[in-house]
């Protein structure tokens, strides 16, 4: 199965468009499909582990000052949770979007410690080998057959994970499953710094949990994210802060204080800087409209 061919079976499986400028559905575990009818601006985010496969359009994702414009039949992997900014270039715009599952990754261990020629990013961009096409194809096609989807599911998923890390940019998901790796450790201080964002971070202490000095600590995690461990944590901060006020269920001093901020002054400084233009505009008008 090809590209065009996968194009076609996620038409079907989406809503027909109706205006909208973003639809997406997720057919089957693991899967999501994408469709944005309008270029975006850059919008920013947490990437966590995933492969997208542009199947329509054209997309430029930014990690740090790397910028990685991306085209029909182009894969763009992700080894760990990363802090980026992206925007459609291009539309009609449709990407599959396949989660990276990390236990599976460590079933194929023995089958993939063989070394393969390539670099070791935790994002990049190359052309999807066939192989790998063919087999995201077949399990896309699974969706709406759950005898089918029960008993092959689970075989093509792994396929898939075994095509990724055998790829020659798979090489940091190959170091991932090492738990002795530093891209082990700075995935386990990820995780740390995802479910305590809200307070503060000593990063000494933080680079001992993961058995690492708080020099290689800091070299390795920027090499990774792009970001020292404090601008991650509020990368962190900011977007969750951001969901916060775009749910229209927090004032913005709240939200600040919420994601751990001591001054709602440098949070409102942060988050121009961020996201473009001051907190209040997150805020959905009808709920400013009602606080006015």
């Amino acid at each position: 199965m090809d590209v065009d061919a996968i194009a076609a079976l996620a038409t079907r499986l989406l809503p027909r468009p109706t205006g909208q400028e973003m639809q997406y559905v997720r057919p089957l575990k693991g899967i999501g499909l994408l469709r944005q009818l309008r270029p975006t601006s850059f919008e920013a985010a947490i990437y966590e582990p995933v492969v997208i496969l542009i199947l329509q359009g054209r997309k430029e994702t930014i990690l740090g000052t790397d910028s990685y414009p991306m085209g029909v039949g182009q894969c763009l992997l992700v080894s760990h949770d990363l802090p980026i900014v992206a925007r459609v270039v291009k539309t009609p715009y449709l990407a599959l979007i396949f989660d990276v599952d990390l236990d599976t990754l460590r079933d194929l261990y023995e089958a993939t410690a063989e070394p393969v020629p390539g670099e070791s990013r935790s994002l990049a961009v190359h052309a999807c080998d066939p192989k790998l096409v063919d087999a995201i194809g077949r399990y896309v096609a699974l969706a709406g057959d759950e005898r089918d989807t029960a008993v092959l599911g689970p075989m093509i998923s792994r396929e898939i994970h075994y095509r990724l890390a055998t790829a020659p940019f798979g090489g940091m998901l190959r170091d991932l499953i090492k738990y002795d790796s530093h891209a082990s450790a700075i995935a386990r201080a990820i995780a740390l710094l995802r479910t305590g964002f809200r307070s503060p971070v000593e990063i000494p202490a933080l680079a001992r949990s993961v058995g690492m000095s708080a020099s290689s600590f800091h070299k390795h995690f920027k090499a990774i994210t792009a970001a020292s461990p404090l601008q991650y944590r509020k990368s962190l901060q900011l977007l969750e802060a951001r969901r916060l006020l775009r749910g229209g269920v927090t004032s913005v001093t709240a939200a600040a204080f919420d994601v751990g901020y001591e001054s709602a002054a440098q949070f409102s400084r942060d988050y121009a800087r961020k996201f473009g233009a001051p907190p209040k505009h997150s805020v959905p008008r009808q709920v400013r409209d009602e606080r006015s």
